[in-house]
């Protein structure tokens, strides 16, 4: 990217970072430019960074370090000022690059899978991730070591060639990663060499030490197995899912019969109570925190005061206001200022936004069902380990694919298939360790599951539950007789965006019903002059003359709010009649800044104090009728002084009103009234008078 660049942005880059060249390196300038970039802390500590700029990086990351955009977003002009993203021209727009080991630098955020290549390769102790750049420059890497990773993310972050590398590995490493991946994706260390059969044991300081050779190294310094503190090792998330594409033919050949015992039947229940589709309350959400003015701090979670008020207003649960609430933030829809903005979320059609929920709730940076807490952001950051709630995720998902394809399933028989299925096992043992790190009581895997059924997935619009049995005794959590796969649900799986065709549109004069293909940001932009009236399946906003009042207030003319209204469906006549009054300007009037007035009913008095006292300028010009405003920073003694020296003798009221006694007050000798040196006040408008 640097090389790329034109000499005169380069010199310009180099004179704002204040750079020190040595033209006596045998490395070029582009090479000591990089060199000194990925050595700046701006984002391993993105805490000198503003808020949108993080936001900004953060979105990137999610498209691999490539963001296509129609316009410049906020936030990009300190990210290019550093040089951390550079903009690259289009033929439509403009193409957003964050550079390879700029990418790597980036910490986990609550977002992203904490499971994945990037994330690892961030986290990953100097010796394995120097050993995974040797491996693929094909020499000793060098430092900066995020340069030297370069050429092995440019293979590990393409699934077609991470596909193809895994193809090359022996029969044994291929073994060794499927039994991996079979307890859950999670080993220690005796574990693993248990696995490779490896006989030789090499005691640390932390217990068994893996050794540099064998299998486990081997799958090491290719980037497929990951060592994490304390003597445990990993599989990322994209080699997991590539391993267990073959594993998953073999688990359904186990469990043909179980599915035909289940599906003979039909298990159509009395009652049930369908799920919505959670972009219009997660837009609703998004709407009240803007307008509402409520603090949501970034690095904590969302209030559980806030949270009741909201799901009270909208008349929906507080776990799944909760729920939606954390993953829209960790997608980045609470982000103020955003609706400006043309990346993603605020750049995606309503349609959409459903998808990116699920997707950000699949990769469990955000909620996590193992915690007492599912909200991620109310532990601390610390002490945020993963918990292998996101395997389970995907046994749960498996199991609805399996049974729940277009029919209703019967809960027990669903919870039945989940426990048979042969991952459970590893998964509770895995959930038994992150718990004694983590300090809390060890759930049951089991349980996990069901609450991911029972609150997570209904909450995302994935699955319908079906009546609850009566034989369930009242005051309890009852569980659903059955659950059913909505076709929302099957697409969410298979990641198909479904484009519904709806526009917006006014169903009354001033309620809009904002449709699938709207854009978030468009939608986001009336949440200063818009009130929420629905939100359950579809979201209806009111454009009430309160409303637009409210927007006067807050700095938006009638003109941009019209707008705005107009990206999203055309006005009816009412309203449009409300926002030309709107428009309409009456009168107009100035707030100037005074410290003081001072009050003269003499028109030859006022004329002579404000030609007399000119130098000093103690006047506002010009004054109102029977008065003259003193300015800012007035000394009142001195004017006090240069008036008398004139002729001119003022009585002052106190600036500070003084407590009076309850009593009367006490007598007093005849004696002159003792003066206070004072100015005006504003407020004060009754009393004295200059003579």
């Amino acid at each position: 990217m640097l090389r790329a660049l034109p000499g005169a942005e380069l010199r310009a880059l180099v004179d704002r970072l204040g750079i020190d060249l040595d033209a006596r390196k045998r490395i070029d300038v582009p090479g000591q430019v990089a060199r000194a970039l990925v050595r700046l802390a701006d984002l391993r500590d993105p805490a000198s960074l503003p808020a949108a700029s993080v936001e900004l990086v953060r979105r990137i990351a999610e498209q691999r370090g490539r963001l296509r955009t129609a316009s410049l977003p906020a936030g990009i002009d300190a990210l290019c000022r550093r040089g951390i993203v550079f903009v690259i021209p289009q033929e439509e727009g403009m193409e957003l690059v964050l550079p390879i080991a700029l990418l790597l630098q980036l910490k986990s955020w609550e977002g992203e899978d904490p499971r994945s290549i990037r994330a690892l390769l961030s986290e990953a102790p100097p010796e394995a991730a120097s050993a995974v750049a040797s491996h693929y420059l094909r020499r000793p890497s060098t430092p900066p070591l995020p340069l030297s990773l370069e050429a092995a993310w440019e293979v590990l972050g393409e699934p077609a060639l991470l596909a193809a590398e895994l193809e090359r590995v022996s029969h044994q490493e291929r073994r060794l990663l499927e039994a991996i991946e079979r307890v859950g994706g999670e080993v220690d260390t005796q574990e693993l060499m248990d696995l490779e059969r490896e006989p030789l044991r090499v005691r640390g300081v932390y217990g068994l030490a893996a050794g540099r050779r064998g299998a486990a190294f081997s799958l090491e310094k290719r980037g497929f197995l990951f060592p994490q503190h304390p003597n445990r090792y990993v599989i990322p998330a994209q080699v997991a899912a590539i391993i267990g594409a073959e594993c998953r033919v073999e688990r359904e050949r186990r469990r043909d019969r179980v599915r035909g015992l289940v599906v003979e039947e039909d298990h159509l229940p009395r009652r049930a109570r369908f799920s919505d589709d959670p972009a219009p309350l997660a837009l609703a959400l998004a709407l009240a925190v803007a307008g509402g003015g409520e603090a949501v701090r970034a690095d904590l979670g969302t209030p559980r005061s806030l949270v009741r008020k909201l799901a009270q207003r909208f008349g929906r649960g507080a776990e799944a206001t909760s729920l939606l609430a954390a993953l829209s933030r960790a997608a980045g829809l609470w982000e103020p200022g955003g609706a400006s903005s043309g990346v993603p979320p605020w750049s995606l059609r309503c349609c959409e936004l459903a998808q990116l929920l699920f997707d950000t709730w699949r990769r469990g940076g955000a909620w996590d069902e193992a915690r007492p807490e599912p909200d991620v952001l109310r532990v601390s950051r610390d002490q945020r380990d993963p918990s292998p709630a996101g395997v389970l995720r995907e046994v749960v998902l498996d199991a609805l694919l399996d049974l729940g394809e277009g029919r209703w399933v019967p809960y027990q028989a669903l919870t039945a298939y989940i426990a048979d299925d042969p991952r459970l096992g590893g998964i509770g043992r895995l959930l038994g360790r992150w718990a004694r790190r983590a300090g809390v009581d060890p759930p049951a895997a089991l349980a996990v599951a069901e609450r991911m059924l029972t609150q997570s997935l209904p909450a995302l619009g994935v699955v319908d539950m079906g009546e609850v049995p009566d034989a369930e005794p009242a005051g309890t959590d009852r569980a659903p007789g059955a659950l059913r796969l909505t076709t929302r649900g099957r697409d969410f799986i298979a990641s198909r965006h479904r484009r519904e065709p709806g526009r917006s549109e006014f169903r009354e004069s001033r309620r809009l019903r904002v449709g699938s293909s709207a854009v978030v940001a468009d939608v986001l932009a009336l949440g200063a002059f818009a009130d929420i009236v629905a939100a359950r399946g579809e979201l209806e906003l009111e454009l009430g003359t309160a409303a637009l009042t409210r927007g006067l207030a807050a700095g938006i003319d009638a003109d941009e709010m019209g707008a705005r209204i107009g990206r999203l469906a055309v006005p009816s006549a009412e309203l449009a009649a409300a926002l030309r009054e709107a428009a309409t300007v009456v009168g107009r009037a100035t707030l100037v800044a005074a410290s003081g007035f001072l009050w003269v009913d003499d028109d030859e008095i006022r004329q002579l104090l404000r030609t007399r006292l000119a130098p000093g300028e103690p006047f506002l010009d010009p004054s109102p009728p029977a008065g003259l405003l003193l300015a800012p920073g007035a000394d009142a003694e001195k004017l006090v002084r240069r008036c008398r020296a004139l002729g001119v003798e003022i009585d002052l009221i106190p600036a500070v009103a003084r407590r009076r006694p309850s009593g009367p007050p006490p007598a007093q000798a005849d004696e002159p009234p003792r003066r206070s040196i004072s100015w005006w006040p504003p407020a004060l408008r009754q009393g004295g008078r200059s003579r």
